[in-house]
């Protein structure tokens, strides 16, 4: 991994991407999106993660984070582990039309690697970014938040429910708690 990309300062704030293996559009069906927001939600609850952005694409998830108890690292690393198995079991459980060819997929992936075993869901690291100017963290919360509208699933940032846009144009809640970056 670059050096270019490490967590640094444990009390900064990160802009961060996971993205699913062959960036397969794994979150299109709502059952697997809230297991995302679900896990997001206890990462604040039970591990300190503070979430000022974030945004639930298809094959990603962008967020400007920062914590205040378990360190960033073990966080997200934790989330993924986590989320990689209810992802596996809720495609097995739901009538998802794609679940052979993803499982097949996340399987090959892992048969790869010595450290995994079953499954693979998401690409190694976060691609941890510290916002380190107000220009910088502008331009990563813009790109958060416009990201639904560059692939043109919505018109407007605030109308795409899996994003913390709501939060911070038009004042609607969202589905998680967002500390507004002012």
């Amino acid at each position: 991994m670059s050096e270019k990309y490490k967590f640094r300062d444990p009390e900064g704030m990160y802009f961060v991407t996971m993205a699913t293996v062959g960036w397969v559009d794994l979150f299109t069906r709502w059952e697997l999106k809230h297991v995302i927001v679900d896990s997001l939600r206890h990462s604040q609850k039970e591990k300190g993660l503070v979430i000022h952005a974030w945004c639930l694409m298809p094959s990603h998830l962008h967020m400007i984070v920062s914590t205040k108890e378990d360190p960033l690292p073990n966080i997200l690393r934790d989330f993924k582990k986590f989320t990689s198995k209810e992802l596996i079991k809720t495609i097995e459980r739901i009538n998802e039309s794609r679940k052979d060819w993803m499982l097949a997929l996340f399987s090959e992936v892992a048969d790869h690697l010595k450290r995994v075993s079953g499954y693979k869901v998401w690409q190694d690291g976060n691609h941890p970014e510290i916002l380190f100017s107000a220009k910088f963290m502008a331009q990563k919360l813009d790109y958060i938040h416009n990201n639904p509208v560059a692939d043109e699933i919505v018109d407007e940032p605030e109308e795409y429910r899996y994003s913390s846009a709501r939060d911070y144009y038009s004042k609607r809640k969202g589905y998680l708690e967002v500390e507004l970056i002012t």
